[in-house]
């Protein structure tokens, strides 16, 4: 079975996102409360945040640094991106891809987005257009995908723990 299949719980990953969404539903945001380092209380986090989250990746990819990008990940990412055949799931694999992919100076833009929050996850999940630059003749070219972020509270802070993005199937109407 490919590393990919199973999430760190042993759950396939289609039915980790089935357990996650119903634990979404079961914990109603009132119940998200500051939890000390020490407890596993969840921790304070709106729509807005989550939507924050984005600006936040979109400032790294503009320092053009992979490491600043790298550095919004948790250490067990995975990160199956537009234009990659290969999955990275650890932090040396998600810096090699932006290494080169930042090269191309992209700027995303969210067209639509669905926010769902639980106690140490979030997850924002819509449409996204990434307008990439060729280096060698300054040619921009737009991009239109479809996207999964899911978050992860990790050492006192929000990291990408899932990046999936998707060319859009049909073309543009």
């Amino acid at each position: 079975m490919s590393s990919l299949s199973k999430g760190r719980s042993g759950l396939k990953i289609p039915a980790r996102l089935a357990l996650l969404s119903a634990l979404a539903a079961a914990v109603p945001g009132a119940a998200l409360a500051q939890g000390s380092p020490h407890d596993h209380s969840c921790p304070t986090v709106s729509r807005a945040d989550v939507e924050a989250q984005f600006a936040r990746f979109n400032d790294a990819w503009a320092t053009g640094n992979p490491d600043v990008v790298t550095a919004l990940f948790t250490n067990e990412p995975v990160l199956l991106a537009t234009v990659s055949n290969t999955p990275r799931t650890t932090p040396a694999m998600v810096r090699d891809y932006f290494v080169g992919f930042l090269r191309n100076r992209p700027v995303g833009q969210i067209n639509t987005s669905t926010v769902e929050i639980d106690c140490q996850t979030a997850s924002r999940l819509g449409t996204w257009t990434v307008t990439l630059t060729d280096p060698a003749t300054g040619a921009k070219t737009d991009v239109r995908a479809r996207y999964s972020f899911i978050y992860r509270f990790e050492g006192g802070d929000w990291k990408i723990d899932h990046l999936h993005s998707s060319m859009m199937p049909e073309a543009a109407r």
